[in-house]
């Protein structure tokens, strides 16, 4: 069984929840292990408390991976038939431009890691936010961010079976058809 999905939405959205139980689904209905690839560090007492939540939520059994910058080792360290879940490209990518790392740079690590999540045998479920939906960040930092996550979503959305927006708990399926109806539409005479 294999198969990749992204999970895009806004903070507190339902993403991780959704990923979670979208892996333990899959680990029992065809006998695979769990692995999750984290991103998160915890810098602060609120990030601990977040990362304690994540915690307590996840199955015992589940094999845990930490990745905070270097994201595609992560990935090739789960199971190759594993479910994975990836948690998340958000917080992966703030850590990589927080230490320094060029724009050039993230966009290339951000490519091998979808390649090597598009390369798996076993189901794989990456979480990451939209945040291109908000208002124009006011500082040069904050805009940055958000056009290189603009950027590394389409990417994933590119090189994944699937994506949906995870809005309220509720997932919303995006797919090629709005393209497909609105090219129609324009060609109508």
């Amino acid at each position: 069984m294999s198969g990749s999905i992204l999970l895009l939405g806004g903070a507190r959205s339902g993403k991780s929840f959704a990923a979670e139980k979208l892996a333990g689904r899959a680990g029992r209905v065809h006998g695979l292990n769990v692995s999750t690839v984290v991103t998160a560090e915890a810098l602060d007492a609120e990030m601990s408390e977040r990362i304690f939540q994540h915690r307590e939520r996840r199955p015992a059994g589940w094999n845990v991976i930490e990745a905070p910058i270097h994201l595609a080792d992560g990935v090739a360290a789960a199971g190759h038939n594993d479910v994975l879940i990836v948690d998340c490209i958000t917080v992966w990518l703030s850590n990589k431009l927080i230490k320094g790392e060029s724009l050039e740079s993230i966009e290339k690590s951000a490519r091998a890691v979808a390649i090597g999540l598009s390369a798996r045998s076993g189901p794989t479920i990456v979480v990451s936010n939209e945040v291109g939906m908000g208002i124009v960040p006011e500082h040069a930092l904050g805009r940055r961010f958000r056009d290189l996550q603009g950027r590394v979503n389409r990417l994933l959305v590119n090189e994944l079976d699937q994506a949906y927006l995870v809005v309220s708990g509720r997932l919303v399926p995006l797919t090629d058809d709005g393209w497909k109806a609105a090219e129609a539409f324009l060609d109508t005479p």
